[in-house]
């Protein structure tokens, strides 16, 4: 008999201890603790959490924003590390499984900074690290993209699970390739993005994505979304009167929980921190794909094949590892 899981998934909906990892990895920890405390078998956390997003790429020129890429640089996370050594004895000691964004310092070059994601089991393994693959419009500045090796479903205690960040989840390919592998938990994690277009409302895209992949992969995704704390707005406009009212844009953030229908399993947190809570019974999977299985009987892959290069791209081969 089979016997999916049933389990109860938190989002979080909160601002780092902003370019302090140590501080921000403290905050993590104890979120981690306050949801396992309420029955969380599933921890989910935004974009670049540790120690969070550039908002200069968007409120200033590249000239003007490149020191700040320096101070993000210094306070980014090693990937393993001492900081990532944290995170997974909290979820080992907390009994959960854990995705987590970091901003990822490249070892090979000072030049390179990933916009990473963290997939840590309940027994605290670092069983994924996901690089996003195409960082978005003004991100470019910071962030080198990331490769096909990590589009990756994990197994874990709360069943098979892939994650993207932000702006990978409007990718379709990208999608496809985690429904493909068995995904029927997804984690959606993003930033707060109040320096946006005036006509974009980032609370409603958040929202119409995690349902666009819940519908079309009949899963479950849960959101996590950052904020921004008024110490982060003092950091990043000073004395800009235009900046601090561009980051105080409502609209922002949306954290929640989506069920196979594409509809909200329980009610969404728009800019306000706070964790979001929902039951998730795996089973409710398996009528919804009797109707549409776009990775089984509802697709032609006589007409359609999608073909991913999951090796791991790097600067340097050296002639003896060719051999």
């Amino acid at each position: 008999m089979l016997d999916l899981p049933r389990f109860t998934a938190a989002a979080v909906q909160a601002a780092p201890v902003y370019l302090d990892p140590a501080a921000t990895v403290d905050k993590a920890v104890a979120l981690i603790q306050e949801a396992a405390r309420h029955g969380a078998g599933l921890v989910v956390f935004p974009e670049v959490f540790v120690p969070g997003y550039p908002y200069w790429n968007w409120t200033m020129t590249p000239v003007q924003g490149s020191p700040w890429y320096e101070r993000l640089y210094r306070a980014a996370v090693d990937v393993p590390g001492p900081y990532v050594d944290t995170l997974c004895a909290a979820a080992r000691q907390a009994g959960v499984v854990l995705v987590i964004g970091v901003n990822e310092r490249g070892r090979h070059s000072l030049g390179v900074l990933y916009n990473t994601l963290l997939v840590i089991g309940s027994d605290g393994e670092l069983l994924g690290v996901h690089r996003k693959l195409v960082p978005t419009w003004a991100e470019k500045l910071t962030w080198t993209p990331g490769d096909g090796s990590s589009l990756r479903v994990h197994r874990t205690a709360v069943g098979p699970l892939g994650a993207l960040a932000c702006g990978e989840n409007t990718n379709t390919l990208a999608r496809f390739t985690l429904l493909a592998q068995g995904e029927l938990v997804h984690a959606a994690s993003y930033i707060a993005l109040p320096v946006a277009p005036e006509d974009y409302d980032m609370a409603e895209a958040i929202a119409l994505r995690a349902a666009a992949h819940c519908f079309e992969g009949k899963l479950f995704t849960v959101v996590s979304c950052s904020t921004i704390s008024p110490e982060m707005v003092d950091l990043i406009a000073g004395e800009d009167q235009q900046v601090r009212k561009q980051l105080a844009r409502p609209r922002n953030a949306l954290s929640g929980i989506f069920g196979p229908d594409g509809r909200a399993v329980t009610e969404s947190l728009v800019d306000e921190e706070g964790i979001v809570y929902a039951e998730i019974d795996l089973g409710r999977c398996v009528q919804p794909k009797q109707m549409h299985d776009i990775v089984g009987h509802y697709n032609r892959f006589d007409v359609f094949q999608l073909h991913v290069n999951d090796r791991p791209l790097r600067p340097l081969v050296l002639p003896e590892e060719e051999a």
